[in-house]
């Protein structure tokens, strides 16, 4: 069984703010702005009561205007019923294509494997009807965990299988964006039913949200948000692959560039320990 650390969602490049964690402690993984051709709408998917549209554009109105298309590519889709109009039959998938699927292949990621899915998030609160991030005043003592955007994992999924087959792909999961790409080795990752972890059920789908906790920060408290708390396990020496630690700190760990996965070379107890308190505490 391998982990692989996986980031999504909104960021200063696509999106242009963070994704909110709401007064209640529930993370929406906003799902990055695209084009047409992803064929579903931010205004057309929705939690508690807002659509993703109406969230972002209260969050930052100016990085709202920033895309008037308002299309996303909605993946990994893991939160059930969110879109406005249900699709029968519909079930959870993650999608992989090109370079970071050449990756995932190359690691020879496999059924069993584990996806940590983490984005940047902002505390968000609600005045007169409307969200707004949850910011630092001069002169006050406000939680860093509170006024700063923050690394965070929010979501995860064990995989059950893997489909590459492009007509199936098509034809099971045609509202799912990775339906409508043609590359030779695009691909969809099907959770398992229920999270196996050492051949022990852990009473808890294969796949799943998670509301915020500090345990599921990544951040180093006090640091910009890519800057993260060091642990052995996916420090780079335990990385597959090629990911640099560029940090300009020895108490923290960053990797540098644009990456989405990273994959963990040893499943050791204490990385087993880690992904069972982020899931299931």
């Amino acid at each position: 069984m391998k982990i692989i650390i996986s980031r999504k969602g909104f960021d200063n490049a696509n999106g242009k703010c963070a994704s909110p964690i709401l007064p209640d402690g529930d993370m929406v993984s906003m799902p990055i702005p695209t084009d047409e051709s992803s064929g579903l709408k931010f205004e057309e998917i929705f939690y508690q009561g807002r659509t993703y549209a109406q969230m972002w554009k209260e969050l930052s109105e100016k990085a709202y205007h920033l895309y008037p298309s308002g299309f996303c590519h909605l993946d990994p889709d893991i939160r059930e019923d969110v879109r406005s109009e249900k699709i029968p039959g519909w079930k959870p998938a993650f999608g992989q294509t090109g370079a970071a699927q050449g990756y995932l292949q190359g690691q020879n990621v496999d059924v069993g494997d584990i996806f940590l899915f983490f984005g940047t998030f902002h505390q968000t609160e609600e005045k007169d009807g409307k969200l707004s991030y949850c910011r630092g005043r001069r002169g006050k003592n406000v939680d860093f965990y509170v006024k700063s955007d923050l690394h965070i994992i929010y979501g995860y999924l064990q995989v059950g299988e893997i489909i590459t087959d492009p007509g199936r792909i098509k034809r099971e999961y045609p509202w799912h964006p990775h339906s409508r790409f043609s590359d030779k080795n695009n691909v969809l990752y099907i959770p398992a039913d229920k999270l196996i972890i050492n051949g022990e059920d852990q009473g808890v789908k294969g796949y799943g949200v998670l509301n915020y906790d500090k345990k599921r920060v990544l951040t180093k408290e006090g640091r910009s948000k890519g800057n993260w708390i060091k642990r052995v396990f996916y420090m780079p020496e335990n990385v597959a692959g090629n990911r640099k630690n560029s940090s300009k700190s020895e108490d923290a760990l960053y990797y540098a560039g644009i990456w989405q996965e990273i994959v963990l070379k040893d499943t050791t107890e204490e990385l087993i320990d880690w992904v069972k308190e982020l899931i299931l505490s």
